[in-house]
């Protein structure tokens, strides 16, 4: 018992000494410019090696130093949210379990090594989303591990590719992929990042990975398995420049950023609305990565963990305080009865949508000006455009409903922000989604980006945020939104805010097909010429051949007689 009530506790302070650790040595590795190497070999097959490899460089103790911070906050926060919870242990390690996984994957540079990291946040994953062991979360839970396995066989597929090259380490042939050869292998290592980081067509598992537990979202959307595919993508950036595969994610990453941003303003749960917008970031990351930037991509990964999580754990506590409501129609006016959430979770709003001198304002600012000034076609500004102002939409509409708005709950007695276990892990990340955004500027880019475009475009930003803020703001506070679901456009408004059918698409449609296709394969193959072929033709062929063989071990007369007949007709057929 006591264990069970201290172990959040053992759990934050060993993540947040290593958290301190690796910042040191990352500070070391920066200030040095050395990068150390620690290499296992496993087996050797003629000039192959199957070694596990370990890499300590800048981005992987810096990005290493920021998922052990959050994950000790949120170890930390789950002390008070799961306490209540019978299998309270279970989660705290499944936790664990999860912050190794993306460990193991972050340090690695190898393909076969980081399976073991990719395939452990897929499994742990799928464990977490089942948590709480409904029809629901089993069917969430489904859908997230088949979806991300379609990126561990491209990743498998990857290593067979690689094994020509000699090395399944990406740092010696990283620069060797190049030019436009070997295609197939960056397509894969795409699709790979695509599952991952949920991009089009693969959408549907995130928004349904909301049936876990809240503080397994928070660490989920900030700093695990959703930014695993940028940071695969980040560390695979070199062999990717120059080639037809970088084209299709720069429209499949603006899309995905669009069609999120779309439908967050027309969902009403509000850990989905918060899914929603981390899927929009990640397109975020991914078009300004497939633009030839990896060292912005990474930069907004860093600043967009902090004030996700923290966004997070604020949604976790109201949700928490009012009863399990998620719905923000049954919100409102929080901002009386719980202050500090509220202006933690205000803090986190503001850091989206790139407030001045937040967290990601120093990110995001960057991220749009450097696409706006690079060499991108008509639909990509557009969807860059659209998307800015839909974020600033949704971020306003969820501060009017939940924050700011009339008061909807039906009691009074559990608003209360007096938990000081959620408050204190809240202070932590609050901090730093203020701080943080600068002082990673500094130490990232020490000689500034040269930004040169005219007023126009250098104010476009900030005019899209403004606009953005004034529809999302005054159209809910008008109920313009139950305008919008008339008879005439209901099919539209279901269409952009189901993300495009995709959830339909994703589950019924290819559920059905695969049932019927089944039906037929197991008719025409597993009960016909597979039977009939295979096992049980076997056992028919067996049990006749074992009982010839037993007719002649009984020495009987008549079988004699027979083969000797048998006999002289062969004799008398080959002589005559």
């Amino acid at each position: 018992m006591v264990w069970k009530v201290y172990m959040h506790y053992s759990s934050m302070l060993f993540l947040m000494l290593n958290a301190v650790i690796c910042l040191i040595l990352f500070m070391s590795s920066m200030m040095s410019g050395l990068t150390s190497v620690l290499e296992w070999e496993l087996m050797s097959m003629n000039s192959l090696s199957v070694v596990f490899v370990l890499v300590f460089d800048w981005i992987s103790l810096l990005f290493l130093s920021f998922v052990l911070l959050i994950s000790s906050s949120v170890m930390y926060y789950s002390g008070s949210y799961m306490m209540g919870d019978k299998s309270y242990n279970r989660f705290m390690y499944l936790v664990l379990a999860f912050v190794f996984s993306m460990a193991m994957m972050v340090l690695s540079p190898n393909l076969i090594s980081i399976l073991l990291g990719w395939d452990g946040l897929g499994l742990v994953s799928y464990a977490l989303v089942i948590f709480y062991q409904n029809e629901k979360s089993a069917n969430a839970g489904m859908l997230t591990i088949l979806s991300n396995r379609v990126g561990d066989i491209a990743i498998l597929m990857s290593i067979g590719l690689v094994a020509n090259l000699g090395s399944w380490n990406f740092f010696i042939w990283g620069g060797y992929l190049s030019d436009g050869n070997w295609i197939l292998l960056k397509a894969f290592m795409v699709l790979a990042a695509m599952t991952k980081s949920a991009q089009i067509p693969f959408s549907a598992w995130l928004p349904a990975a909301m049936a876990a537990p809240t503080p397994v979202s928070a660490l989920v959307h900030s700093s695990t398995l959703v930014t695993a595919g940028v940071y695969l993508m980040i560390r695979f950036s070199s062999a990717l420049e120059g080639s037809v595969v970088q084209s299709m994610l720069l429209i499949i990453s603006c899309l995905t950023m669009f069609m999120a941003g779309l439908g967050a303003n027309f969902e009403y749960d509000l850990k989905k609305i918060i899914a929603l917008s981390t899927l929009s970031q990640l397109g975020v990351m991914l078009s300004i990565l497939a633009l030839g930037f990896p060292d912005l991509a990474f930069f907004h990964l860093l600043s967009h963990a902090l004030f996700k999580a923290l966004l997070f754990m604020c949604a976790g506590a109201v949700i928490h305080s009012v009863g399990g409501y998620q719905d923000i129609r049954y919100m409102g006016c929080l901002v009386k009865f719980m202050p500090l959430s509220v202006s933690y979770m205000t803090v986190a709003n503001l850091a989206l949508c790139g407030f001045p001198f937040l967290a990601g304002f120093y990110s995001k600012d960057m991220v749009l000006e450097v696409a706006f000034m690079s060499w991108i076609n008509m639909v990509a500004l557009t969807l860059y455009i659209l998307a800015t102002g839909l974020t600033v939409s949704y971020t306003s509409r969820l501060v009017f409903y939940s924050l700011s708005g009339s008061y909807n709950l039906s009691a009074l007695s559990n608003v209360h922000d007096e938990d000081k276990v959620m408050s204190n892990s809240m202070t932590v990340l609050g901090f730093s989604a203020i701080m943080m955004g600068a002082i990673l500027a500094w130490l990232l880019f020490p000689e500034p980006y040269l930004i040169c475009m005219s007023i126009f475009m250098k104010t476009l930003v900030i005019m899209i945020t403004v606009v953005g803020a004034f529809f999302g703001y005054m159209l809910n506070l008008m109920s313009m939104n139950y305008m919008l679901k008339s008879l005439s456009s209901y099919k539209y408004v279901v269409m952009f805010g189901s993300m495009w059918f995709m959830p339909f698409l994703s589950t019924k449609k290819i559920s059905e097909v695969s049932m019927i296709k089944g039906a037929t394969m197991e008719k025409l193959m597993d009960k016909g010429w597979y039977e009939y072929m295979g096992s049980q033709g076997l056992y028919y062929t067996l049990s006749h051949m074992f009982m010839i063989l037993n007719s002649l071990q009984l020495n009987s007369i008549k079988v004699f007689m027979k083969m000797f007949a048998v006999g002289v007709l062969v004799l008398m057929f080959i002589f005559v």
